[in-house]
Order: C-alpha cells, then sequence, then structure tokens
C-alpha cells in the first residue's frame, strides 16, 4: 500500500538518522506560560538513542487505521499529493468507534511517553520550573493541546512530519558527506604540515598512487540501463542474461511483494556496481564515499524513472523507463574519485 510504504520507509530513515545525529534537538518554550525559565540553550532534548518512541507510534497508527475497511479503500486510492495535502486526514472521522477507540489509547501512551523523557531531561538538568505541556511543542507529529483524543489533526501532523523529515533527508545527507569530505582534505594537509620535506613528498606520492589505483577498475555500468539491469540480473538473480525480462525482473525484486520498488530496494540493485569501485579492504576505497556513491545512483534513478515524483516506483513507470532511448544507449557513467 503506497501510503503505508512511505511511511514505514520514512521510520527506516528516520532511525538512521537519530542514530547519527550529533546536535541535540532545542525545545521550543512559550515564555508566557513558563517561570523562572532559563535560557533555550540550557535545556535540549536529545534525540533518544533508538528514536522508537517516534516510529513505533506512526507504525502502530497505520497498523489500527488499516484495519478500518473504509479507511483502507481510501488509503488504496489516494495520491501522494493527496495523503500530504492533508485531504485524507478527514476520512479519519468515518472510521469505526473501535478503531477512534485505539487511536486514543496509542496518542495517550504516546503523549506518556514523550512527558516521561521531557522529566528525565528536565530531571538531568535539575530544572522544575518548566511546564512540560509547552515542552511538548518540540514535537510535531501529535497535538498536543488535546492529549486524549486522537483526531484528524493529529493525522495530518503525522503525515505531514514524516513526509517532510523523508523529503529533507537525502538533502542532509548530502550536506554531511560534503562536511566529511572537507575534513578528510583538511585532515591531509595538516598533517603533511608536520611532516619534514622528505616525508611530505613520500606521502603525497602516496596520495596520488592510492587515486590512481580507485581509478582502476572495471566500467561502470549506467545506473538502471539495461545493462546494468542485465548484471544483476545474471550475477545476483543467476539468470541467462538472453532470457531478460523487466517485468519479472521488477517483481523479483520488488522484496516486499508491495507492487512498488522503494529506494531501500533501488539501493539494493547497485551493489555490484559499487563493488567494482570500492573494496573495504582497500586502503583507498573510502566507504562513506561508496554510500554517497549509492544514494547518487537512486537519486538519478528515481529522477529518470519516478515520474509522478512519490519516491516510488511502479511497475508502470518501471516498463515506461525501459522503452526509453537513455535505457538502452546510456551516457557513461563516471564515479567520483578521491
Amino acid at each position: 500500500m503506497r501510503w503505508r510504504t512511505i511511511l514505514l520507509q520514512y521510520c527506516f530513515l528516520l532511525i538512521t538518522c537519530l542514530l547519527t545525529a550529533l546536535e541535540a534537538v532545542p525545545i521550543d518554550i512559550d515564555k508566557t506560560k513558563v517561570q523562572n525559565i532559563h535560557p533555550v540553550e540550557s535545556a535540549k532534548i536529545e534525540p533518544p538513542d533508538t528514536g522508537l518512541y517516534y516510529d513505533e507510534y506512526l507504525k502502530q497508527v497505520i497498523d489500527v487505521l488499516e484495519t478500518d475497511k473504509h479507511f483502507r479503500e481510501k488509503l488504496q486510492k489516494a495520491d501522494i499529493e493527496e495523503i500530504k495535502s492533508g485531504r485524507l486526514s478527514k476520512e479519519l472521522d468515518l472510521v469505526s468507534h473501535h478503531v477512534r477507540t485505539k487511536l486514543d489509547e496509542l496518542k495517550r501512551q504516546e503523549v506518556g511517553r514523550l512527558r516521561m523523557l521531557i522529566k528525565a531531561k528536565l530531571d538531568s538538568l535539575q530544572d522544575i520550573g518548566m511546564d512540560h505541556q509547552a515542552l511538548l511543542k518540540q514535537f510535531d507529529h501529535l497535538n498536543h493541546l488535546n492529549p486524549d483524543k486522537f483526531e484528524s489533526t493529529d493525522l495530518d501532523m503525522l503525515i505531514k512530519a514524516a513526509t517532510s523529515d523523508l523529503e529533507h533527508y537525502d538533502k542532509t545527507r548530502h550536506e554531511e558527506f560534503k562536511k566529511y569530505e572537507m575534513m578528510k582534505e583538511h585532515e591531509r594537509r595538516e598533517y603533511l604540515k608536520t611532516l619534514n620535506e622528505e616525508k611530505r613528498k613520500e606521502e603525497e606520492s602516496k596520495f596520488e598512487e592510492m587515486k590512481k589505483k580507485h581509478e582502476n577498475h572495471p566500467k561502470v555500468n549506467h545506473p538502471g540501463s539495461k545493462d546494468q539491469l542485465k548484471e544483476v540480473w545474471e550475477e545476483t538473480d543467476g539468470l541467462d542474461p538472453n532470457d531478460f525480462d523487466p517485468k519479472t525482473f521488477f517483481k523479483l525484486h520488488d522484496v516486499n511483494s508491495d507492487g512498488f520498488l522503494d529506494e531501500q530496494e533501488l539501493e539494493a540493485l547497485f551493489t555490484k556496481e559499487l563493488e567494482k569501485v570500492y573494496d573495504p579492504k582497500n586502503e583507498e576505497d573510502d566507504m562513506v564515499e561508496m554510500e554517497e556513491e549509492r544514494l547518487r545512483m537512486r537519486e538519478h534513478v528515481m529522477n529518470e524513472v519516478d515520474t509522478n515524483k512519490d519516491r516510488l516506483v511502479t511497475l508502470e513507470e518501471f516498463l515506461k523507463a525501459t522503452e526509453k532511448k537513455e535505457f538502452l544507449e546510456p551516457d557513461s557513467w563516471e564515479s567520483p574519485s578521491i
């Protein structure tokens, strides 16, 4: 189901993002409601180490909503714009009383977990002058003003928070990678400054040699081209390349059989190409750069194939892409140098 796939995909990304986050999340404080307040900088809530407080709630809400026949039918027919616009949230008024009761309970549990998180952080800061209700404002995936009832506003906020974070995830990854590359080069140059002229020349020579070794690899097929997919068909799937069939290929790699190739399923298709360039045993091959290259490949294929820009590839979109000239006669693909 499209909505379920999008949001569950976000859960996976959210956990990764939270586990690698380096900065705490500032609390948005309403100063008109809080007495004896310290500066905002003195009270920060770091994301939980596992990130489960958000993604567990998200998955539970999805599971409960899908038990309602009316809502499930609406989800099946909804497109990504209808989901993101909030129009789908209005359908919540038509779900059964049993489902609404379960959603109310999930929200109460979620608010309880968030309050416990806030209390633990404030206790560690020895600060008892802050209003928990005001601090809940920082969590934009639920309506904190009504902690006991799950309303259409809650569903709307949950969808918008999830899809917004998903849309910004790749941008954040690219920015972090640029910082990583700049720091790596900075550290290399700073190290060279500590060496005498003879040692510095040796290091520069070694660096150039590693660069040449890294660039000396088999041809990388253009991501999403017929040659690239046929190589996966033959070497990963163990099938005769002469029998390559796009429709069968799609079904083989739709791992969860939901009718879409999501971003993780697409990225898995590029492993063979990446292995031509990167080997964890080689000093000259950086695995962080490999994952950036995997992301670059996936973004390229999505731009070419995902015509409705919902970050999912349907069978129809996939088959149309295989009819394009770019699929049969692609441009060369250059992997970045170190």
